[in-house]
């Protein structure tokens, strides 16, 4: 078997496994997860990463012109870029589950298939964008203005509001089916009336996957600012979208408490947009990567201890 193909089969199937142990072992019954229980996963989940990134560091054939360091290295900064990114997720989560009211019992199901949908997603858009670079190398300017665009527009968009009635996804689906009103179980669809109708808990289910779908939107660009190599692409964000459910369940209580860290993430966007197309335009790399990473991490730190040090006033 070609080595590559051996790469996507083998990751593919450690992430299927780990899917099947997720649910049908740790989680088969539904419970609330409690903090204890969220930390000891996103643990879990980050040496996981890291361990897989030793693993590019000394078993992975990188692209040609590229060593396994610099392999490694992309991995690192790739998942660093999506995990600060996948806070501002998890903010719209915590809006959504409040804004629903979804028993704390059943929010892991909705995680768990909503991120399942989103593999499939991100693996889509990650495909699409290597293809338009390497078929349309001016796209790479495009995708730069845009991260620059959504970096400002992150610093000067009022506090994120949930509008169910505006999402066309959701226009869609209740054209063809009927949404009751309230909460059978943890069950996405059941009887009503003798007719098969769908419950809330399904309406969230696809308001996960469509903020997912407009994260995607972001995050992929980002990251192919840092590599153009498929696999270190859909890998790092592979491991950090498995990540976020124990990640939302460990932070949903503190994420508002961090005020600053939509200014963080806002100059990260515009840093990785400003490394795309400074790189792409000179031959000799203005932005390495080794500065990216430590940059974002920089960044990330700074936003965090500025929400420390200076607390939000509520409101009297």
């Amino acid at each position: 078997m070609d080595e590559k193909i051996l790469y996507w089969v083998l990751f593919n199937v450690f992430v299927l496994l780990m899917l099947a142990l997720d649910l049908g072992v740790f989680n088969r019954k539904a419970h609330e997860v409690k903090i204890k229980e969220a930390m000891i996963w996103s643990g879990v989940w980050v040496v996981l990463s890291l361990s897989f990134n030793l693993g590019i560091y000394y078993f992975y054939t990188p692209p040609e012109g590229f060593t396994r360091a610099d392999s490694a290295l992309q991995f690192l900064t790739g998942y660093v870029i999506e995990k600060s990114l996948s806070v501002d997720n998890i903010f719209v989560f915590v809006l959504l589950f409040s804004y629903f009211k979804v028993p704390a019992l059943y929010q892991h199901k909705v995680l768990f298939w909503g991120i399942l949908g989103a593999l499939v997603m991100r693996a889509i858009f990650i495909f699409a964008g290597v293809a338009l670079i390497n078929h349309f190398a001016w796209i790479i300017y495009v995708f730069g203005a845009f991260l620059i665009f959504t970096g400002i527009k992150l610093v000067t968009q009022k506090d994120k509001e949930i509008h169910p009635e505006k999402n066309p996804l959701l226009k869609l689906f209740k054209r063809f089916f009927r949404v009751s009103e309230e909460y059978d179980g943890g069950r996405f669809f059941t009887i009503k009336n003798a007719r098969k109708v769908a419950t809330p808990l399904f309406v969230v289910l696809i308001m996960v996957e469509t903020t997912d779908l407009i994260f995607a939107v972001d995050s992929i660009p980002a990251i192919l600012a840092i590599t153009q190599d498929p696999f270190i692409v859909y890998s790092s964000n592979v491991f950090a979208i498995l990540g976020l459910r124990s990640l939302y369940f460990a932070l949903a209580g503190l994420v508002k408490l961090f005020h600053y860290i939509h200014y963080g993430l806002a100059a990260i966007l515009v840093l990785v947009g400003t490394k795309m197309i400074l790189n792409h335009y000179y031959t000799a790399k203005i932005i390495s990567t080794e500065l990216s990473l430590i940059l974002i991490v920089g960044i990330l730190a700074a936003s965090v201890v500025a929400s420390i040090m200076k607390p939000k006033v509520s409101p009297v």
